[in-house]
């Protein structure tokens, strides 16, 4: 890949870093982009979870003081989401780039719905108020929940925008009720996930270092800008502004199949 182009990934995850440090969703803006900038899209796939993989580690310290006392939800969310993440992993590995260019139009479709959606869902999940000591009671049993939880980290694994969305409903399932709490947890269920699946893309050769580097480096930057912005910018014209950008990314990638 050019320089220039190059520079174009830096803005790109820039970009995508601010929109997810304001209103989630940012995927949606550099996978796209690093597709129309040249990468197969496999490899595009493969490459972004490696350099959003810093960016989740950084979301995971920026949340610490919401995990004191959710040590159990993260002994949980741990073993399910290592093995559905490496399971995604290996399903992404064993698809061919023709089949995987064939898929991506609908992956991208439905974590385009997934963010539409994340409002309302966030105000079911939230729901009444909670009973003594923080919590509902939950509506699915433990073991449903493991089994729940592999499932949405195989996707994970295998692509992955919207998987925070899922883990969010799942926890409201369980009777967590402090968003705050919930993302921190989500978030470590995302890093253990992204941490096989970009172990594996990386021992295989299927990441771009360059595009992957300048990907975490504008992604950085632009959580950090996006954070300092978040109060300034309507989150509602944000989210509009990316399901925009995820129905073309839709249309596009399904017109370039062919």
């Amino acid at each position: 890949m050019t320089a220039l182009r190059l520079v174009l990934v830096v803005l790109a995850a820039a970009a995508g870093g601010a929109v997810n440090a304001i209103a989630g969703g940012g995927t949606l803006i550099t996978f796209p982009t690093i597709v129309a900038l040249g990468l197969d899209p496999r490899i595009a796939n493969a490459t972004s979870t490696v350099a959003l993989w810093p960016g989740s580690a950084s979301s995971m310290w920026g949340y610490r003081d919401e995990l004191r006392g959710a040590g159990r939800w993260i002994r949980h969310l741990t073993l399910p989401s290592l093995v559905g993440g490496a399971i995604g992993a290996w399903l992404l590995l064993r698809t061919s780039s023709a089949a995987f260019a064939r898929i991506v139009p609908f992956l991208v479709l439905g974590a385009t719905v997934l963010f539409f959606a994340q409002g309302p869902l966030m105000r079911r999940i939230r729901g009444p108020a909670p009973l003594e000591g923080g919590a509902r009671v939950p509506l699915v049993p433990l073991g449903l929940f493991y089994v729940l939880q592999c499932g949405v980290a195989v996707y994970g694994g295998y692509f992955g925008a919207g998987a925070g969305i899922l883990m969010l409903a799942e926890l409201g399932l369980m009777g967590l009720t402090n968003i705050h709490t919930m993302n921190g947890v989500k978030n470590w269920a995302g890093l253990c996930l992204n941490f096989v699946a970009a172990t594996a893309f990386a021992l295989n050769g299927v990441v771009d270092w360059p595009v992957a580097l300048a990907m975490a480096a504008g992604g950085l930057a632009g959580g950090y800008g996006g954070s300092r912005l978040a109060q300034r910018v309507g989150q509602q014209r944000v989210r509009h502004a990316v399901v925009a950008v995820g129905l073309l990314a839709f249309v596009w990638l399904l017109l370039r199949r062919k």
